[in-house]
């Protein structure tokens, strides 16, 4: 049986790695793993066992802790065939020296042993990028230069990642992560690309215009200023035809024009190609200087290099923003996914959250591959990858398919079972989970259909016992949100006073002339079975998912 692509693995990435993808099957790995940065964004996934599962997350768990998950994966790295003897010497020292009961030790342990299997998957050909911070980057260089071989190393790529900070009173402001980058082989398919050039670069050397009837000045001060300059006209700059080093063999004479000192930069049969397009200038002065015209329309651009100061930081106004804690931007993913893979080759990304990695894969005409361990970000994918691709096929392995399933999911870990119930109905989960901090609300489904304006349902879900109070708590959270409609999803069935106080609620009357129960009652058997939320359609042409948009004043993200 072949790979399976355009999947969504939920589960462990390291079982997932181990069951599911076979080696040398992958041509491109981004990993955005959490950082070790003591940030704990939400609780410990729980096994069946209820015990903490301590190299797991479930969703923004940064912290690890030392304990029989790490001394078991150390084990395993020392017993692994397909760890190479560097990375052995490396693990037998690494605890020693950061002390072996720190989270560090455990974070790195973690890393390992994934980081083998991701090298067993990878192509030759392919390419892998760690994303991490300043916190561990030495310590993650050190190990991947044992996996893949310090001659694999290809790049330290420094990103940008936000802008200064006035708060930092004692040290210089920290803005930047680190992508990591190897290969598995010195065979890897990799694309130059290029960037426009920067304002100074224009303004100090683009300095040159040919006008239509072909009449050549320098710019003016304000046209340089402005960058405005006259329709039909060619910029350009003056190109040096001089060679940098002495050249014996390519001294000669050009149109009486004497050669440099050190001879030319080309031979005389490029020179005249050079000069029947128009592309030489002569000077007035016979001892003069021939130079060639460097047209700026013709040009691919700056070179990008390993510091990457010009793909922004999502902002709170950007459309692709979803408020994920992780998220980073698809200009970041577009970049590393040119440059390493070419079209039909398959993405995977272990640690995939919100899913850039997989939603630019599926732009840029890749396969893809994703796993995470929650729930919420399956949740999120799904709903994302379904708004921006409206026909797309693709299958989620790992999910309960029935009702059995659903009550285990459940039992484990309500949180879970929420954002996979929102999942059902395809609305957008909302991740504010903190104790003590119950909104109400478990998700969104958003519609428009009157121009420029987002509606939604709010999603509430239980996982207990049901009561008619709770219809009576979504109706107030509804009229405290201003939303139009409300889904409410339950495992156990509604009751008749449920159903009677939901049907008092009326009719949502819509633009397009069609009424919607305004409160609507589902059982998670009867969504497993195919029934969905009678909701209006999302009329108006978008390009962004509606979590882009903004209604009421606010923006709509999921915290």
């Amino acid at each position: 049986m072949g790979l399976e692509t355009n999947v969504l693995y939920y589960g462990d990435n390291l079982e997932i790695l181990r069951k599911y993808i076979p080696d040398n099957s992958i041509d491109l790995i981004y990993l955005d793993p959490p950082f070790n940065s003591k940030a704990t964004y939400n609780v410990l996934y729980r096994e069946k066992t209820g015990e903490p599962s301590q190299a797991q997350i479930t969703a923004f768990e940064d912290t690890w802790h030392w304990g029989l998950e790490s001394e078991k994966s150390l084990q395993e790295i020392f017993e692994s065939p397909i760890a190479p003897s560097a990375v052995k010497d490396f693990m037998s020292v690494m605890p020693k020296f950061l002390g072996k009961k720190t989270d560090m030790a455990a974070y790195l342990t973690m890393m390992c042993v994934r980081l083998l299997e991701l090298r067993r998957v990878l192509k030759d050909t392919g390419s892998i990028y760690l994303h991490c911070d300043p916190t561990a980057s030495h310590y993650l260089k050190l190990m991947m230069d044992a996996i893949f071989n310090p001659r694999n190393f290809r790049n330290h790529i420094v990103w940008q990642r936000s802008d200064t900070h006035s708060d930092a009173k004692y040290q210089f402001s920290a803005v930047s992560d680190h992508i990591l980058c190897y290969g598995k082989s010195e065979k890897q398919v990799f694309h130059r690309l290029h960037v426009n050039y920067p304002e100074k670069t224009l303004k100090d050397w683009y300095i040159f215009l040919e006008l239509p009837d072909g009449t050549i000045r320098r710019m003016t001060q304000e046209e340089r200023e402005t960058q405005i300059i006259p329709k039909g006209t060619r910029r350009f700059n003056m190109g040096d035809l001089a060679s940098p080093n002495p050249r014996p063999n390519l001294m000669y004479e050009y149109k009486g024009y004497p050669y440099p000192s050190k001879g030319w930069r080309c031979s005389k049969e490029r020179m005249e190609e050079l000069d029947k397009k128009g592309l030489l200038l002569f000077p007035s002065d016979p001892k003069g200087r021939i130079m060639f015209k460097r047209y700026l329309d013709e040009q691919e651009g700056v070179t990008v290099g390993d510091i990457w100061t010009d793909i922004s930081q999502l902002r709170a106004s950007m459309a692709e923003r979803l408020g994920y804690p992780t998220q980073k931007p698809e200009a970041l993913l577009e970049r590393i996914i040119k440059a390493s893979s070419n079209e039909g080759d398959i993405v995977l990304d272990p640690f995939c959250g919100c899913g850039t990695a997989l939603v630019v894969a599926q732009k840029l005409n890749r396969k893809w591959i994703g796993i995470d361990i929650t729930h919420l970000a399956i949740s999120t994918m799904k709903w994302r990858l379904e708004k921006m691709f409206p026909n797309i096929q693709y299958k989620v392995v790992g999910e309960p398919k029935d009702l059995a399933g659903a009550k285990e999911l459940a039992n484990q870990n309500k949180y879970q079972f929420q954002w996979w119930a929102v999942s059902l109905v395809g609305g957008q989960p909302y991740g504010d989970k903190k104790k003590g901090a119950d909104t109400g609300i478990d998700g969104y489904l958003y519609f428009m259909d009157e121009k420029n304006k987002v509606k939604k349902a709010i999603i509430q879900v239980k996982a207990g016992g049901v009561s008619v109070s709770q219809i009576r708590d979504l109706i107030g959270v509804i009229q405290r949100e201003k939303a139009e409609m409300g889904v409410f999803l339950c495992l156990e069935s509604a009751t008749k006073p449920m159903q009677i106080e939901a049907d008092s609620q009326g009719f949502y009357h819509s633009p397009l002339g069609k009424d919607y129960p305004k409160i609507q009652i589902f059982t998670i058997e009867q969504l497993l079975e195919g029934k969905k939320p009678d909701i209006p359609p999302w009329i108006a042409p978008v390009d962004t998912p509606p979590t882009a948009k903004r209604a009421e004043g606010k923006s709509i993200k999921m915290l």
